[in-house]
């Protein structure tokens, strides 16, 4: 017994400074993980014709070139953007119109709402002395996102180069995995399966919601940027929770197309309102072509992983959260039918 007690102790030792030298660095390795499983189909595709180390080179180039390029435009728009909201709210420099007359017409709290928009545009310190408390911890948060942005941009651009790895080992990877799964199950078949169902719900949602939100918020955001908008990085990133919680887009770029409307020559206007038509349009395409079709993960789980994600790692946990949720969901659910059987 007390040989058991110190060969249990060692193995709990072992683990416990192992996760504490793995723990700082958990969700960078598990979105490379999620990259080189949703980049191996490619990655499969190329590696007879240019080898497999080689292939793992040209997707890692790519990706790091793809995240140095519309991330840091993405990234320092965003991080400018706050930054100066966050000082003219502590200058209390802010411009606020007075309250739209229709507010009056809202029943029940309708009053309310104006009195309290009538003081804050009337006197903005009053306000910020009366609410403040109120505020403090949001603008902390906004103080403290924007201030890690820059460290996101790092952590995409090194899971791309891990994801690389990753891909150029991906045959014992996946042979490790399936020793894992083996030896937790018990049974070749289920090993097999389990991990047929985790690769296949990664892409999925990996591919079929994340993918998807990420084209479509790029390409609203170069409208953003080419119409002009001050706040393109922020609107961009708005764009981009909305598509991965699979909200349409159109309740966000209806307002900003009347907004352009009403600062812009017609033309541009027009030009803009038909761009955003068409990628607005373009998630019935590109959801099949990603792989998204089918895909049986409720809503509330992509949304509880996304902002879990977001709140828990910044912007890198907003693209590991919801993959990780779905993941444990599926397999959760293929356990109770297992069991159940």
């Amino acid at each position: 017994m007390i040989d058991t007690a110190i060969r249990i102790g060692l193995v709990i030792l072992l683990v416990y400074a192992s996760a504490r030298i793995v723990l700082p660095f958990a969700f960078l390795l598990i979105w490379s993980a999620i990259l080189s499983v949703m980049l191996h189909p490619l990655h499969a595709r190329l590696a007879p014709r240019i080898g497999n180390r080689g292939s793992a080179f040209v997707i890692g180039l790519l990706g790091v070139a793809l995240m140095l390029g519309p991330t840091a435009v993405l990234v320092t728009s965003l991080a400018t953007s706050l930054y100066s909201l966050i000082s003219s709210l502590q200058g209390q420099d802010i411009a606020i119109p007075a309250a739209p007359p229709w507010l009056d017409g809202i029943p029940l709290v309708g009053q309310k709402i104006k009195e309290f928009w009538t003081q804050i545009a009337s006197n903005l310190p009053a306000a910020l002395a009366k609410y403040g408390h109120l505020v403090g911890g949001p603008l902390a948060w906004l103080a403290s996102f924007a201030g890690g942005l820059a460290l996101a941009e790092l952590s995409f651009v090194l899971s791309f180069v891990i994801a690389a790895i990753l891909l150029a080992y991906s045959e014992p990877a996946a042979a490790f995995a399936r020793r894992l799964l083996e030896r937790v199950t018990g049974d070749d078949a289920r090993a097999e399966q389990l991990l047929a169902l985790t690769a296949a719900t990664i892409r999925g949602v990996g591919l079929g919601v994340v993918g998807v939100a990420v084209i479509q918020s790029l390409l609203l955001g170069l409208g953003f940027f080419a119409i002009g908008i001050q706040a393109a990085g922020p609107l961009t990133l708005i764009a981009l929770l909305l598509g991965i919680i699979q909200i349409p887009l159109i309740l966000l770029t209806l307002p900003v197309v009347a907004y352009v409307f009403l600062t812009e020559p017609t033309q541009p206007a027009v030009i803009f309102l038909i761009w955003n038509v068409i990628i607005g349009l373009s998630d019935n395409v590109l959801r099949p072509l990603m792989l998204g079709r089918g895909l049986e993960v409720p809503m509330p789980i992509i949304l509880f992983g996304v902002i879990g994600g977001m709140v828990a790692e910044g912007l890198l946990g907003l693209f590991v959260g919801p993959v990780l949720l779905a993941v444990t969901y599926v397999l959760m659910l293929e356990w109770l039918e297992q069991h159940h059987a």
